[in-house]
């Protein structure tokens, strides 16, 4: 399950004490209300795709994608519904963008990006994939269709069908 504490949501340089209040003023400062947008459409993601929740206890809700990929400290997984839905995250721990990157993805057809942890309005860089992903039937890491994609430093996308 999710676990945010106490001003995290602001980016808190402070760790939380019951002696005093939130750093409130902090959403005055761009880069500290840059993640205070992104938890809120985080927050928003999660309520909207029940791939990421209905199946938490189950090993059906969860599939590995990419799991070795350590040359370039990028992997995938995706969350799948009890209704069928699926979300595909990609994350890359790496300082800088995955160009190209071939993402594995259950089914060929459009994908659209929900969600970059890189987008200028949360203060990153901006490297995404404009909305939409192409995936061709091409075979890759055991999935019958792949993705040519851009994966932003530091970043993770969420995709869903279109």
């Amino acid at each position: 399950k999710q676990l945010l504490f106490m001003g995290c949501e602001l980016a808190d340089e402070h760790e939380w004490s019951e002696q005093r209040g939130l750093d409130w003023h902090l959403l005055d400062v761009p880069s500290h209300a840059g993640v205070a947008r992104l938890v809120r459409d985080l927050n928003a993601e999660y309520r909207s795709h029940p791939a990421l929740w209905s199946q938490d206890v189950t090993p059906n809700g969860f599939r590995w994608l990419v799991a070795d990929d350590a040359h370039r400290n990028t992997f995938a997984f995706s969350r799948i519904g009890s209704d069928g839905s699926v979300v595909v995250c990609v994350v890359n721990f790496a300082a800088i963008p995955q160009e190209g990157y071939r993402l594995p993805l259950p089914h060929a057809g459009d994908w659209r990006e929900i969600l970059n942890t890189d987008a200028e309005g949360y203060g990153g860089s901006g490297v995404g994939n404009l909305g939409i992903v192409r995936a061709e039937d091409r075979s890759w890491h055991g999935q019958p269709a792949s993705a040519a994609i851009r994966v932003p430093p530091l970043g993770a996308v969420w995709l869903v069908p279109a």
